[in-house]
């Protein structure tokens, strides 16, 4: 499926990049330039009328951050909205709070990764080996 840009939200993503919190800098320097898997990420990328932190097409993978402002009732009923929206899209989201990027962003790439795995293993026809035939 085509994901649909919004030109309108170009300049809005621009500043998020520009104005990244200290979370998203700390994951990004990991998932950048393939470095997760060779996977490519996108960060602050428009996909319909959203916004979603990082973004990688061929995974069809949306990964956002929670901040402390996830947590007042407008707000989380915004993520559930953009959740169910981009869901429609046939796209995944992972969700972390800021705090485990910063505390323990090795368990947050390990999750991503086994993430990235399963769907691996689910498109990876199996051989005739695997299949235990010979």
């Amino acid at each position: 499926m085509k994901i649909k840009y919004n030109p309108e939200l170009k300049e809005l993503a621009l500043q998020l990049r520009n104005n990244s919190t200290k979370a998203e800098i700390n994951l990004w320097h990991y998932i950048k330039g393939r470095q997760l898997m060779g996977y490519d990420f996108h960060r602050q990328k428009p996909i319909g009328n959203w916004i979603v932190d990082f973004f990688c097409n061929k995974l069809m993978l949306a990964i956002e951050l929670d901040g402390y402002t996830h947590s007042f009732e407008e707000v989380f009923k915004k993520d559930k909205e953009k959740e169910q929206s981009l869901q429609e899209l046939g796209i995944t989201i992972l969700r972390f709070k800021d705090e485990d990027v910063m505390n323990n962003v090795e368990g947050v790439l390990e999750h991503i990764e086994e993430y990235i795995k399963s769907l691996e293993n689910k498109h990876t026809p199996l051989s005739p080996l695997n299949r235990g035939e010979a």
